[in-house]
Formats: structure tokens, C-alpha cells, sequence
């Protein structure tokens, strides 16, 4: 007997085969993912050879410190080493970060990652929701401001997923000066912040302002996301104490040993900034086809389908193109697609297939 589990849509991108099966089509039906957020460049070419000779790596325990990592993130963020903290994955941030105010409140900015909300209820926090209805999805600071009276913590996505919208680094500097005023700690997920043309990152505001983490990931630039690799920028006494709620040796010795050749990686770094600058005109030729989408800063853009999107997407299943479906992103009710930014021949058939989908409508 089935369950309503059976007809849930998959929480995360990535997931082809229960896709597959949900509308009968056969496991090795050919699919090109734009469902996960990902480098389509693929890890770096010389990731193989180097796993193929780290197997000491997996013969020892990791640095509970991460000494080595986190000398390697500080130089690349231009911080020092004491506010870095290497995490499994973003996720483990997030977690730490519900944590360190568990039985509290939390303010969460949506449509956004939906994992900030579990989080914050797997640690007893009541959770109030603000949902950004503008067409380009940006919050109300001024409302914002007032809704942080009764938080402890507010998160937020920058660049936002799903939305791909990008709060303004004055906008965040008002809501971290509120948040003196409210003992309100900013949670700022930047988890694509690679991805946005031009630094906005908000690292330098780390010296001012105590009640700011960051948070980023390795594991979409680098495509690598079965490595879990991510870190957290945010004063040293509040590591401090976050080191004492974390798990052991969370990271692997494997990943820790990863994070400085990945960082210095520069070549890499050149040919993922040439193919983002030849692809960002994509969501600007799916508008041209018709369709609605919200000004993006990421490497993803958000589609919409109304009433039919359900349709659409199985439309494009079909046609080989895995989209990533909103049912459980809060504020968007299901009538928008999620769409990663790919390689040209692959960005080109997604565009095809639209064009053919607006003429069978």
C-alpha cells in the first residue's frame, strides 16, 4: 500500500532516478541534470591521480582543528585562521548554527534552502517564516528590521536559492546593525557567492561586526558534493564554542588534505569564470521565448509555469531535461521551475525544448 512519502517530490536536486520512475520512464533513460546547481566543467582534471595516491589519508584520523585547512581558507578569504571552521558540507553549518540557539527563535527569508527551517525545528526553535512576493523576490529590510525583535536568528541566502536574487551588501549592513540592537545573530548562507559576477562576498564586514557568520561551500564550485566540504567565517570566540557542540572528526582527513590544492587551484578558477561569462546570457534568451524569469545572479535561474507546470516539467523529463521542481519551496506553490546554468550544447537543447514547449501550448 502506498504512502503520501510514494508522491512526495525529491527535497533536493540531483535526484534522477525516483523522477524517472514517478512518470514510468526506464533508469537509463538519458537525462542531462539541471536540477543540481553544479560546475558542469566537472571536478579538476587532476582530482583522479591525486585521490589514486592519497590513501594515507585514509589510514589516519583528521585534525580535529583542521590547522592546515584552515590556514589555507584564511588566506584565500584574507582572514585570520581563528575565524575559520572547516564543516561536512554547508549542512553541518547550518546545523551548528541552529544549534548555538536552540529552544530560541528563528526569522527565515522565503522562497529559500529549505534546510534552514529543519534545522532550526530538529533544535527546538520556533520558526516564523517572511515570504518575499516581489517579482524580483528581494525581502522588505523595514519589515525585516521589525521581525527581528523576536528572533535570536535570522538566515539568509545570498545569492538566494531558489530565486537567484542577491540582497544588497548595504541592505545586510542595516540588518546586522538592527541586530545589535535585538541580540540578533545573521546567518548568511553564500553558498553560490562564487558564482556571482564580480566579489560580493561579505567577508570584510566579519571585523566589524560580531553577530555575522558566513557560510560557504566547496563542493558546487569544485563539483564535488559527495566530498561534503564547506566552512564557516564568524568571530573566534563564537567557533569556540561552536567546537565544543560538533561532532569528531565531522571532516575527513581526506577532504581536510583537499581544501588548499582546490583553493589553489587558479587555472580552474580562469576556465569556470570564461564558461559562467559565456553562459549568463541564458536566462535572458529563455525571456525571449516568452517566458517569465526573475533577474539572477547565480548560476541558476527560476522559470515560470503557472498552472502548468507540472506538465512542463514532465514535458522536459521527457525530452531528456531534468529541471528542478518548487512543490516545497515555500512562496512559490509549486508554479515555478529551478534551472541550472550548463555548457553551451547542453544550455542549447534546454532552450529547444522550451521553444517547443511554447509552441505546443
Amino acid at each position: 500500500m502506498k504512502n503520501a512519502a510514494d508522491n512526495a517530490w525529491p527535497a533536493h536536486g540531483g535526484r534522477i532516478a525516483p523522477l524517472l520512475a514517478r512518470f514510468g520512464l526506464p533508469a537509463d533513460h538519458p537525462v542531462v541534470d539541471f536540477s543540481a546547481n553544479l560546475n558542469p566543467l566537472g571536478p579538476p582534471a587532476w582530482l583522479g591521480d591525486w585521490l589514486a595516491g592519497a590513501v594515507d589519508s585514509l589510514t589516519r584520523y583528521p585534525d580535529p582543528d583542521g590547522a592546515q585547512a584552515r590556514r589555507a581558507i584564511a588566506r584565500h578569504e584574507d582572514v585570520s585562521p581563528e575565524r575559520v571552521m572547516v564543516t561536512h558540507g554547508g549542512i553541518e553549518a547550518i546545523e551548528l548554527a541552529a544549534a548555538a540557539h536552540a529552544g530560541g527563535r528563528a526569522l527565515i527569508v522565503a522562497p529559500t534552502f529549505g534546510e534552514y527551517a529543519m534545522a532550526c525545528r530538529r533544535h527546538g526553535l520556533d520558526v516564523r517564516t517572511l515570504i518575499s512576493r516581489g517579482a524580483d523576490f528581494e525581502p522588505d529590510i523595514a519589515e525585516l528590521e521589525a521581525a527581528m525583535a523576536d528572533a535570536e536568528v535570522l538566515f539568509l541566502c545570498r545569492p538566494n536559492n531558489p530565486t537567484g536574487s542577491l540582497i544588497a551588501r548595504e541592505r545586510v549592513e542595516r540588518l546586522l546593525a538592527r541586530g545589535r540592537e535585538t541580540r540578533t545573530t545573521l546567518v548568511v548562507d553564500e553558498a553560490f557567492v562564487d558564482f556571482v559576477d564580480g566579489d560580493a562576498r561579505l567577508t570584510p564586514l566579519l571585523a566589524e561586526y560580531d553577530n555575522l557568520w558566513l557560510l560557504r561551500s566547496m563542493t558546487k564550485w569544485f563539483d564535488v558534493p559527495g566530498l561534503r566540504l564547506g566552512y564557516l567565517l564568524a568571530a573566534p570566540d563564537m567557533l569556540d564554542r561552536l567546537r565544543g557542540w560538533r561532532a569528531p572528526w565531522s571532516v575527513s582527513a581526506l577532504a581536510e588534505a583537499l581544501v588548499e590544492p582546490l583553493l589553489d587551484d587558479v587555472d580552474y578558477l580562469a576556465a569556470t569564470r570564461r564558461w559562467l561569462a559565456g553562459q549568463r546570457r541564458v536566462p535572458e534568451d529563455v525571456r525571449a521565448l516568452g517566458f517569465t524569469v526573475p533577474q539572477t545572479h547565480a548560476n541558476f535561474f527560476l522559470l515560470h509555469g503557472g498552472a502548468g507546470t507540472d506538465a512542463m516539467f514532465e514535458f522536459l523529463l521527457r525530452r531528456g531535461i531534468l529541471a528542478r521542481h518548487t512543490h516545497n519551496f515555500p512562496g512559490l506553490e509549486g508554479r515555478w521551475l529551478r534551472l541550472a546554468l550548463r555548457e553551451e550544447d547542453d544550455n542549447a537543447r534546454l532552450l529547444d525544448a522550451l521553444a517547443d514547449w511554447r509552441g505546443r501550448r
